[in-house]
């Protein structure tokens, strides 16, 4: 292990687990907006709508998030429409995330009792207002280990972006051990970066489970 190399090789990565933070964090909170809407559409059943969520989430839950970045990169240009590799990085998270996030988010959804909503609207809320202050934040609570779990799987799925040329972290290993052959000390970087980003979302994601479990009636 040449620590030299090392040190010499740490302000390329940090560059480069930026990237990966940005298009990551970016997709990902693109993905929630994504789960939230269709859950709640699949949830209260709207017609033909949710025929069309359900195909959506079947077909990028079985699908590989590179053959879906290959198809948005190489693809949408072939139809007029263009799109750099950020965009595409972040568009691709986001929608392949969306399909999991949808899932997680209905399950606590169906979780909640349907007493709650009855009860808010004899108490004379509006349904928006019962699903926004009454059966979201249950669902959530209840949704928020599999919620936190998709979050980090969705950040490791960011190492497939080297693929469209984007220089994220898996990117500039590759592209050192091509260029310098100085496999274990890149491939040392990658794992202690990636350690970086994902630790103390599993930190803060454990805190936040305990605290929130059974809608705020956790430990």
């Amino acid at each position: 292990m040449n620590w030299e190399v090392i040190a010499e090789y740490i302000p390329l990565y940090k560059t480069a687990m930026l990237l990966t933070l940005k298009i990551g964090w970016m997709g990902i909170i693109g993905s929630i907006l994504i789960g939230l809407i269709c859950a709640l559409v699949l949830h209260y059943k709207v017609p033909v709508v949710r025929v069309i969520i359900n195909i959506y989430i079947e077909v990028f839950r079985n699908t590989p998030l590179l053959v879906q970045l290959f198809f948005i990169y190489f693809g949408l240009p072939k139809l007029g429409m263009n799109i750099s590799a950020e965009q595409c990085g972040v568009l691709g998270l986001a929608l392949f995330g969306g399909a999991y996030m949808t899932e997680t988010i209905r399950s606590g959804l169906e979780a909640v009792e349907n007493i709650q909503m009855e009860s808010a609207l004899s108490l004379g809320m509006k349904p928006h207002q019962a699903i926004r202050y009454i059966i979201l934040p249950q669902a959530i609570s209840i949704s928020m280990p599999g919620f936190v779990a998709n979050i980090i799987f969705l950040l490791k799925e960011t190492s497939v972006f080297s693929a469209i040329s984007l220089m994220d972290l898996m990117f500039m290993a590759k592209d050192l051990i091509g260029l310098y052959y100085k496999t274990v000390e890149c491939l040392f970087l990658l794992v202690v970066f990636y350690l970086i980003i994902l630790l103390p979302v599993s930190i803060v994601g454990s805190i936040v489970e305990r605290r929130m479990r059974y809608a705020g009636f956790g430990a």
